[in-house]
C-alpha cells in the first residue's frame, strides 16, 4: 500500500467542506486503506480524508490505547457532553501545538468499511480524535479552536 502525501496547512483541500461517499466501492476501501498506512507511518493518532487530499468524508484513528483501528465512513458526532482543554497537534500543521477545548464525551456515528452503520460512545482522548479528525472534514483545523498557546491567551 503506497504511503500518501500528508497535505500541510495552506493546502485549499483543507479548507474546505468534505463531500460524502455515497457508494463505498473498491477505490474507496483502498484509499482507507492508504489512510491507515499513512497514518501509522507518520506515527499519527487519526488521519481525514482531506489530509491527504482527498475531499471525502472518511476518518481514520487508532488512540493506541486498546481499542484497536478505527475506519469510518460519513462520520457525524451526534452528542456531546461535558468539557475538557487538552493540548492538540497535528499532521498537517507540523510543529504547531495548542490547548483546545473540546467535549469529554461523544457518540459519533458513520459507516464501517462494510456499509454497516456503527455508533460509538468516546471519551478522552478518542473522544478529542473523533472531533479533530471530523473538524478536518468541515474544513477546521485545531488552530482554529486553539485557545492558549504556551501561557499567552490568543
Amino acid at each position: 500500500m503506497p504511503v500518501l502525501q500528508i497535505r500541510k496547512i495552506g493546502d485549499p483541500v483543507l479548507r474546505s467542506k468534505a463531500k460524502p461517499v455515497t457508494e463505498i466501492t473498491k477505490k474507496t476501501l483502498s484509499l482507507i486503506d492508504n489512510m491507515v498506512e499513512t497514518m501509522y507511518q507518520a506515527e499519527g493518532v487519526g488521519l481525514a480524508a482531506p489530509q491527504v487530499g482527498v475531499s471525502k468524508r472518511i476518518i481514520v484513528v487508532d488512540t493506541g490505547e486498546g481499542q484497536g483501528l478505527i475506519e469510518l465512513i460519513n462520520p457525524e458526532i451526534i452528542e456531546t457532553e461535558g468539557k475538557d482543554i487538552m493540548e492538540e497537534g497535528c499532521l498537517s500543521v507540523p510543529g504547531q501545538t495548542g490547548k483546545v477545548i473540546r467535549a469529554s464525551k461523544v457518540t459519533v456515528k458513520g459507516l464501517n468499511r462494510g456499509g454497516k452503520e456503527v455508533r460509538i460512545r468516546a471519551e478522552g482522548f478518542l473522544a478529542r480524535a473523533f472531533q479533530h479528525e471530523i473538524d478536518h472534514l468541515n474544513g477546521i483545523l485545531f488552530i482554529d479552536k486553539v485557545v492558549r498557546i504556551g501561557e499567552e491567551m490568543i
